[in-house]
């Protein structure tokens, strides 16, 4: 072989060498790019929350709230969830008045407007359960209640929601539909404080939703009565505008209204919006 054929040879094994560097580099460079804007896409896509939450929720919903906020927190590092619990118009009163919270869950959709009428809402309400009246007695059911008719019999202690609460609303409603008349020993201000007097003996029924009878846990024993059918309540749930966590607010409404978030409070006793 002589000189100059092996001097080309030796060329051409550098010059192909050389080449297949250069495209091992490119490869790096780009997969480097391609991973360098894939990673900023995905931070700009999921922001971390941060912070409190601050929900106003009608007394209802706290079992099954209680259990969201705890899984919204594990969820979200570095957020919590505080709630306020009790009677929706309360709430809604709190909230005109001025009160700093984040997200309002009412029992119905005429309390919610108090706050929509007074531009304290950010955005549209919308609904995401429902929930039905059923008749709380003792345990064993000793009074023998089997109708909303037997809520009138003479000696019985009964306990309904004040009217301006959405239990007592949704009772009044049943109540004239049946064209029944009663005078109950107590109006309460929020249907928990319904159903304690019957746990406490200090009532022999009360009309409640289904979800408290549940959540109750055999402390209770619940009648159902057909005229419940007809007063059903719609639960609305909003951002505020008063609030000051506005991007964790809309994530813990994204969660209630979530698979996982109606399965949790379908197994409560809620019905589906």
């Amino acid at each position: 072989m002589t000189r100059s054929v092996r001097r080309t040879r030796r060329m051409l094994r550098l010059a192909g060498a050389g080449a297949a560097a250069a495209l091992a580099l490119s490869a790096c460079s780009s997969s480097s790019d391609s991973s360098g804007e894939s990673g900023s896409t995905g931070a700009s896509a999921s922001p971390k929350l941060s912070g409190t939450v601050t929900v106003f929720a009608a007394a209802s919903l706290k079992e099954s709230f209680t259990a969201l906020g705890e899984e919204f927190e594990h969820r979200h590092p570095g957020t919590k969830v505080s709630f306020s619990f009790g009677g929706s118009d309360t709430l809604a009163a709190s909230i005109t008045g001025g009160a700093p919270a984040d997200v309002f869950a009412a029992a119905s959709a005429k309390t919610m407007k108090t706050v929509t009428d007074a531009k304290a809402a950010s955005g549209t309400p919308v609904t995401f359960v429902r929930n039905q009246l059923e008749i709380a007695t003792r345990p064993g059911n000793p009074a023998k209640v089997s109708s909303l008719r037997d809520l009138t019999k003479s000696g019985l202690k009964v306990v309904l929601c004040d009217k301006t609460v959405p239990c007592g609303s949704a009772a009044r409603k049943a109540l004239d539909a049946a064209k029944i008349k009663l005078t109950p020993v107590s109006y309460e201000q929020d249907v928990k404080s319904a159903l304690n007097k019957v746990e406490l003996d200090e009532a022999d029924a009360a009309v409640v939703y289904k979800t408290d009878v549940k959540a109750a846990k055999g402390k209770v024993q619940g009648v159902e009565f057909p005229e419940s059918a007809g007063a059903v309540n719609d639960y609305p749930i909003t951002v505020l505008k008063n609030g000051r966590n506005a991007e964790a607010a809309q994530a813990f409404i994204a969660l209630v209204r979530s698979a996982e978030g109606q399965k949790v409070l379908g197994e409560a006793g809620f019905l589906k919006p």
